[in-house]
């Protein structure tokens, strides 16, 4: 395992440009992976209350927008004479 802040011998090349690109894709894939080990995945109850506060917040958004929506309206159409 390297260190995170080690150079390695594909970046001391220009960033990996002076490789093959089939290595480059294979360098490409790799950090992929090196990155993908460090995600933190969320426990199943984190993931559902998550949902639940996205869920809440989206419908409380809807209905103060609905209202404001009939609001105007009903403004626009006193004014108007509707």
């Amino acid at each position: 395992m390297t260190d995170v802040g080690a150079p390695t011998r594909a970046s001391n090349r220009r960033g990996g440009k002076g490789l093959s690109p089939v290595a480059r894709l294979r360098l490409f894939v790799k950090q992929v992976l090196d990155e993908l080990r460090k995600v933190v995945r969320p426990t199943r109850s984190e993931l559902v209350n998550y949902t639940a506060v996205v869920i809440v917040f989206v419908t409380a958004v809807m209905a103060f927008t609905a209202a404001l929506d009939f609001g105007f309206t009903k403004l626009v159409l006193w004014v108007f004479g509707g």
